[in-house]
């Protein structure tokens, strides 16, 4: 049987009403995410936060009597709580009490696949509960399973705070292990001169979707919000005969908790080291342009702001009206269209195209090998074999800086 849930947001003059209207539709959302079912919604509109319950204490007692009449299994609070206000609630409703980022760190949990993407997880749970440890003894008697338990787990909970420091060190040493052994992995396909592509995106928007269709390969896609947790990457190849890596990543959202933005850096490398990204946005959704920002805030924060990008607006099926683009370059499709991704790839190499530098090369026809290597790491755009001089004209793009890019330059 499902565990059955209410929302409770505060709303405060410095949120806009649309912005918190779409935190609270999301926060349904990621409780849908954890199969919960969610009985009811209760907004209170103050100046600011309560600083010890953070609604009124009016609030408070109409919800302890929702809670009590309807059997309510657990209160989901539409931002992150103090750990005062966290225990004070908890005494008055006497029922578990998750914040907005318990419940993201729980369907990370839920998600994580690698032995990379739980010790991140675990590394960001442990952080967030250490300064809340404090009197959690009586609630964590009361959790009893379902949403907020998964991760660590009550019993590590429940030692003391030397052990989770120590925990704490262990899994970022681990952590430390794993991203030198990426950065290697990275820097390996540099070295073979491998363009690097990163799909990024709000959390839903399709990505996982357009990842599978492009690289034809079987990446988890739902309905759900942060379906991808770990990063995978696979080869692609664009009309003209370029090769690149393509890279899924993890969504990302409004008020993204910062314990999670530093626990999963070494994930989001994949963006930074990126020669290109895909920024793909779910079009039929009311808010996608402050999830546009959202998502450029993100990037901003990983230093990732001025790789060159193209924007897939998604879904563009289901809006009625014409979508009009908040970035250029972008292109317009439907993830679910098989016919839409012929457009998608030529608008990839457009984008690249307009980043790229042009060139020109004549080859002897013994240069067979340079000349595969510029088919499959420039964009070609004109060959032809003369005849008289025994040698290929070749003209197109290539990307400046890159080990072909050399070659080219010392010819």
């Amino acid at each position: 049987m499902k565990e059955q849930a209410i929302i409770v947001g505060c709303h405060t003059p410095d949120t806009p009403e649309h912005l918190f209207e779409s935190s609270i539709e999301e926060l349904e959302a990621l409780a849908y995410t954890v199969d919960v079912d969610v009985n009811e919604i209760f907004i209170q509109k103050r100046d600011k936060v309560h600083s010890a319950l953070y609604i009124g204490t009016g609030k408070v007692e109409e919800i302890k009597q929702y809670i009590d009449h309807y059997e309510i299994d657990v209160v989901i609070i539409n931002q992150e709580l103090t750990p005062s206000q966290s225990r004070n609630l908890e005494d008055k409703w006497e029922i578990k009490i998750l914040d907005r980022t318990q419940l993201i760190l729980d369907i990370f949990a839920m998600r994580a696949r690698t032995k990379e993407g739980k010790l991140q997880v675990e590394l960001a749970q442990l952080q967030y509960l250490l300064p809340r440890l404090h009197g959690q003894g009586t609630s964590l008697s009361r959790l009893g399973g379902g949403i907020g338990t998964r991760g660590p787990g009550e019993t590590k909970l429940e030692t003391d705070q030397r052990h989770i420091r120590r925990r704490i060190t262990e899994i970022k040493r681990a952590l430390e292990q794993v991203a030198k052994q990426r950065d290697q992995y990275r820097q390996r396909r540099k070295k073979n001169s491998a363009f690097q592509m990163a799909i990024v995106g709000y959390t839903n928007a399709g990505k996982s979707t357009i990842f599978n269709r492009l690289s034809e390969t079987g990446s988890l896609e739902e309905d759900k919000l942060f379906a991808t947790l770990d990063p995978l990457t696979r080869q692609i190849t664009l009309p003209s005969g370029f090769e690149l890596l393509i890279s899924d990543t993890v969504g990302f959202i409004q008020d993204l908790p910062t314990t999670l933005i530093a626990a999963f850096r070494s994930t989001l490398e994949e963006v930074v080291e990126a020669d290109f990204i895909l920024h793909v946005v779910d079009a039929s959704n009311e808010e996608s342009v402050e999830q546009e920002k959202t998502v450029f805030n993100i990037l901003d924060e990983l230093g990732a702001g001025d790789i060159p990008m193209l924007t897939v607006y998604n879904k563009a099926d289901l809006v009625s009206d014409e979508v009009i683009p908040y970035s250029t370059p972008s292109v317009k499709m439907s993830a679910l269209e098989p016919s839409d991704y012929d457009d998608l790839k030529q608008g990839i190499e457009q984008a690249l195209l307009n980043n790229w530098t042009h060139y020109r090369a004549s080859l002897s026809s013994s240069e067979g090998k340079l000349l595969n290597q510029l088919k499959r790491e420039t964009i070609v755009k004109y060959e032809h074999f003369n005849e008289e001089q025994e040698q290929f004209e070749i003209e197109g793009y290539v990307p400046e800086g890159s080990p072909i890019h050399t070659i080219l330059t010392k010819r």
